[in-house]
């Protein structure tokens, strides 16, 4: 499985469980086992089976090495609810699965779940919304469009206005400009981050990650304008805010030792109420901080989490951050700055007895940031893996992309001069291009990793003989001491005596006898 990709689409997740479960029913060893004075065939222990299907998660790029053991045994009771094993007796419906010896069977037929159809009128609408037709992109006017809560979007007369569009001053004294109305202006910018987006991920349509309708400009509109200094969202509204004390007990765990807003503490284990505080909070938020509606979206970008794609992944997540309402962002950008400064802290108190810090965060607040709203067997691996990368890339993924400003700038720009005679003719500012590596085995990775680690070795070897400026009695030192490193690859370049000697033109020398004795006469 760890060669085999699910591709973008509708119920990825889903896609992903009957991978796993096919996996799993195919590769898991079976063999004889004894218990209460009776033989069992074809079976095996919980034990057997965690020691498995743990070493598959996590050498599986969906997946990834943050899976803990823990979660490999929360996924087995899960196959033992859906009968995808049951027990020795032929029990099955139930979660009493620990680590341990107690058998365990595949059934006759392990299930599958069935991919559900998609409503017709939302794929009408999607194939309708986001043809290749750009006209139509900006027809949207007359169809029904949710509208939008308010979610602090009150923002200030300057910002409204440097929205509408920065124009060069020569622009003011033209002749014949053509109107832009606001709506205009949102169309062009959900028609420019879903072409973006399109092109980063390499799909040939969206329609089966993202309905248009989803896409609410004005959101993407605030999140990069309305931003401080750190790039961190700022909200008009402070109702939707972080609560006070919310605020600061994260920048008191943020901030550790050093904190400015809180004393230091005056008890043991205070560091751990406070941890607590924040969980609670976020725990009992209505919504997943990337919120129900976009789950599809980021499930599918997490088949893009792979070594080679790891610079398209960063892309395509800065701009689903940005379709995020105001109040998730900024409180998604907090909570990752938190996080990563909490893992990286090594004067931070141990928060738990039993978990690292990092598998803490994980475990924690990956089930705030992205869950399914129907419960899906896969969501806390899913949410682990995101988590996982956001913490350790978000100061790139959650900040503002300037390009994509300028895109939408120079795009309305050169409509109002009349360059362009309709809104969706095209982009003017060239989209960026990503070339895409064909996945090779592990062995043949393997393989270039020991060719291309030898012949950089070698150049460095060529360096040495060939560098003029270097001391002759430091390069045979140097040489000497690369011999005894790399002694094969010494040996490759000098195979013998002479071809070393005829580096430094040493020629054999016969020494003079120290003392000449005569015979006497």
């Amino acid at each position: 499985m760890e060669n085999r990709s699910v591709p973008p689409g509708p119920y990825r997740a889903t896609k992903l469980w009957n991978e796993v479960t096919t996996s799993f029913r195919a590769g898991m060893p079976l063999r004889k086992h004894r218990q209460h004075f009776r033989k069992y065939g074809n079976c095996f222990t919980a034990g057997e089976a965690v020691d498995w299907l743990y070493d598959l998660l996590r050498n599986n790029s969906n997946f990834g090495p943050e899976v803990t053991r823990q979660q490999t045994i929360q996924l087995l009771r899960k196959f033992l609810k859906n009968h995808v094993i049951e027990d020795i007796k032929g029990r099955w419906g139930s979660e009493n699965l620990y680590d341990n010896s107690q058998l365990f069977r595949f059934p006759a037929n392990s299930p599958l779940k069935t991919l559900p159809r998609r409503h017709p009128e939302l794929r009408k609408d999607s194939i309708e919304i986001f043809s290749k037709d750009k006209d139509s992109i900006f027809k949207l006017r007359n169809l029904s469009r949710r509208t939008p809560k308010k979610h602090g979007l009150q923002s200030s007369k300057e910002n409204k206005e440097n929205m509408n569009c920065e124009i060069n001053e020569d622009q003011e004294n033209s002749v014949g400009q053509r109107e832009i109305s606001q709506k205009d202006v949102e169309e062009v910018w959900r028609y420019t981050i879903l072409t973006y987006l399109q092109t980063i991920l390499g799909v040939s349509s969206l329609e089966e990650v993202i309905n248009p309708k989803q896409v609410i400009p004005q959101y993407v509109m605030y999140n990069m304008t309305n931003t401080s200094k750190h790039g961190v969202v700022i909200l008009q509204d402070k109702s939707d805010d972080l609560p006070h004390w919310v605020l600061s007990a994260m920048k008191c765990l943020a901030n550790w030792p050093r904190s400015n807003d809180m004393t230091n503490p005056t008890y043991i284990g205070f560091e751990r109420d406070v941890f607590r505080t924040i969980a609670d909070y976020f725990l009992d938020l209505p919504e997943p901080l990337l919120t129900f509606e976009y789950y599809e979206l980021f499930v599918n970008i997490l088949g893009l989490l792979q070594p080679h794609l790891e610079r398209v992944a960063i892309n395509a997540l800065q701009l689903c951050c940005l379709l995020l309402p105001p109040p998730n962002r900024r409180k998604l950008q907090l909570l990752m700055r938190m996080i990563s400064r909490i893992s990286q802290n090594v004067d931070m108190p141990q928060l738990h007895d039993a978990m690292g810090t990092r598998s803490l965060m994980l475990h924690t607040f990956s089930r705030c940031v992205l869950c399914c709203a129907e419960e899906v067997d896969l969501d806390e691996l899913l949410a682990a893996r995101l988590v996982s990368f956001l913490m350790d890339h978000h100061q790139e993924i959650l900040q503002v992309p300037s390009y994509l400003q300028a895109a939408v700038e120079k795009h309305l720009d050169y409509f109002k001069r009349g360059h362009i005679k309709n809104l969706g003719d095209g982009l003017i500012v060239p989209l960026p291009t990503y070339s895409y590596c064909k996945q090779i085995s592990a062995q043949e990775f393997e393989e270039q990793k020991v060719s291309t680690s030898q012949d950089a070795i070698s150049e460095l070897l060529e360096n040495i003989i060939k560098n003029k400026n270097l001391p002759l009695k430091e390069k045979r030192k140097k040489l000497k001491q690369f011999q005894k490193e790399y002694p094969l690859i010494y040996q490759k370049r000098f195979p013998t005596t002479e071809s070393e000697a005829a580096l430094f033109g040493d020629k054999p020398t016969i020494k003079q006898p120290m003392l000449i004795l005569r015979k006497p006469k």
